[in-house]
């Protein structure tokens, strides 16, 4: 059902528009331009290092999803590496429905009321490109 209300180029393009904003917002936290609290459900804050590390692994995370989506729909030549592409859609679809869940029960406010519903939607949308032949 969800392959006929979206395709799979578009589905792929949203993602890498959220994965474009969500890699300026890690950068924005990582120079400090955004509090630490609002991240990592407002627990990470034992202190700045540990914030900046956990925050580095989000972005690189981050950009390795969008590699992957560039590669599913491609931008990039996945080549010989599809069936590795297509295994990592469904680790991400899984880290996003985990992300969610996490979402919903942080202590920040913005973290419940915006990222869940981001988190969800990058959930449902990678699914779409993993259910992609």
């Amino acid at each position: 059902m969800i392959k006929k209300l979206l395709s799979a180029r578009l589905a792929g393009n949203l993602l890498l528009i959220l994965f474009g904003l969500l890699i300026g917002f890690h950068l924005l936290v990582l120079f400090n331009l955004l509090p630490e609290d609002i991240v990592w459900g407002g627990r990470a804050a034992s202190g700045p290092a540990q914030a900046r590390t956990l925050e580095l692994v989000s972005l690189v995370l981050t950009v390795l999803f969008a590699g992957v989506v560039s590669a599913k729909i491609g931008y990039i030549e996945a080549g010989k590496w599809g069936r590795v592409v297509n295994i990592a859609l469904w680790v991400i679809f899984a880290y996003l429905v985990l992300n969610t869940l996490g979402n919903l029960v942080a202590i920040s406010s913005l973290e419940k009321l915006i990222f869940t519903p981001l988190t969800l939607l990058a959930a449902l949308l990678v699914l779409r490109l993993a259910l992609e032949r």
